[in-house]
């Protein structure tokens, strides 16, 4: 009797896990190379995967990827039945702003602002929700304490870098390092209407210690400063937009790239636009992957490299 093509894959995936080969922890490839891999559909390489998830040999983690779980259940020996968790709640003596934040921030990592609510932020902490607010007005006002805490969290060690350019270097990535760490993080306020939060200054601090030799005068300044912060904010948008348009969409990117190849293909075919048909012949069947990370160094690189010029102007003599 044929085993089902997605029965081999659940099979393989099987055995790279008893013989060592994916240890617990280790980051499952995606569909579109398991479907590369075996010479299937996407659709087939998915079904594979949700398999082995509801079997627990997988464990997708929200905005991480799947992983192989840290202990695999038999198949043929059904998991326990749970017992119902005691509902106790914390003492709300115990409740602080700090710790209301903190689980905020928890919960907006995993699940985005879209996920976030004062009672979720009041379940995770085992309180009433009412509890919450005698320590935080709304949920407004619990995400610029996010937004602070989170900008606040990497610092910059002594000794600081003597060069303007090393300066401002080390305040954009510790920034962009920040986005990662938090993807929800961008979407808290547009440019045009900045918010006072001392975690943030943290950071611009750095860049106006970075431009104060040179003599700019406060306009000059704010324009670099927008003109840098635009740059990290503008890539960091897209890290949860991602995410939302993974769980919007049921795709990941790699298999919306898939379903749309044929699209893209035609628009190159059609002969009305030379550059982007050149483009596409020229990464052939590799396709091009982007990395953001290395977008955002690009982007740094050439503003610095401009800005460079700039600064000659003011130095003084």
């Amino acid at each position: 009797m044929a085993v089902a093509p997605y029965q081999r894959i659940v099979s393989d995936v099987r055995a790279r896990i008893a013989d060592g080969r994916l240890a617990p922890g280790d980051r499952m490839p995606s569909t579109r190379r398991l479907a590369k891999e075996w010479g299937v559909a996407l659709a087939t390489a998915t079904k594979a995967m949700a398999l082995l998830c509801q079997e627990g040999v997988l464990e997708a983690r929200p905005r991480s990827g799947t992983f192989v779980a840290s202990t695999e259940p038999s198949p043929s020996a059904p998991a326990p039945a749970a017992r119902p968790a005691a509902a106790t709640r914390a003492p709300d003596g115990d409740l602080t702003r700090q710790r209301i934040v903190r689980a905020a921030i928890e919960i907006a990592d995993a699940e985005g602002l879209d996920g976030l609510s004062m009672r979720g932020v009041a379940a995770k902490l085992r309180v009433a929700t009412m509890s919450t607010y005698r320590h935080v007005a709304s949920k407004d006002d619990l995400v610029l304490l996010m937004a602070d805490a989170a900008f606040g969290e990497l610092g910059y060690p002594d000794p600081q870098p003597d060069d303007w350019r090393a300066l401002i270097e080390r305040a954009a990535r510790t920034l962009w390092k920040t986005f990662r760490r938090h993807p929800w993080l961008a979407q808290v306020f547009p440019l045009t209407r900045p918010m006072p939060l001392t975690g943030l200054l943290t950071h611009s601090e750095q860049m106006h210690a970075a431009l104060r030799p040179f003599g700019l005068d406060a306009t000059a300044r704010l324009d670099v400063l927008v003109m840098l912060y635009s740059h990290i904010q503008g890539l960091a948008i897209h890290l949860e937009r991602e995410t939302q348009a993974q769980e919007a969409s049921g795709l990941t990117d790699e298999e919306w790239m898939d379903q749309n190849a044929h699209a893209m293909e035609a628009i190159a075919a059609s002969g009305r636009y030379p550059g982007f048909a050149g483009m596409m012949a020229e990464f052939g069947e590799a396709g091009y992957d982007l990395d953001l990370d290395k977008i955002f160094e690009l982007g740094l690189r050439t503003l610095l490299d401009g800005l460079s010029v700039t600064l000659e102007r003011h130095t003084p003599a």
